[in-house]
């Protein structure tokens, strides 16, 4: 049981970073491409 959540969390916290990160990085290409 604990170990089944556990890596249902993790999954779950991985997907939540790795949306992140991918609005992060396109929101600072989008930056740099106005800047110039």
């Amino acid at each position: 049981m604990s170990v089944n959540s556990k890596t249902k969390y993790i999954f779950i916290t991985g997907g939540v970073v790795s949306s992140l990160g991918k609005g992060i990085a396109s929101a600072s290409i989008g930056l740099l491409l106005k800047s110039r």
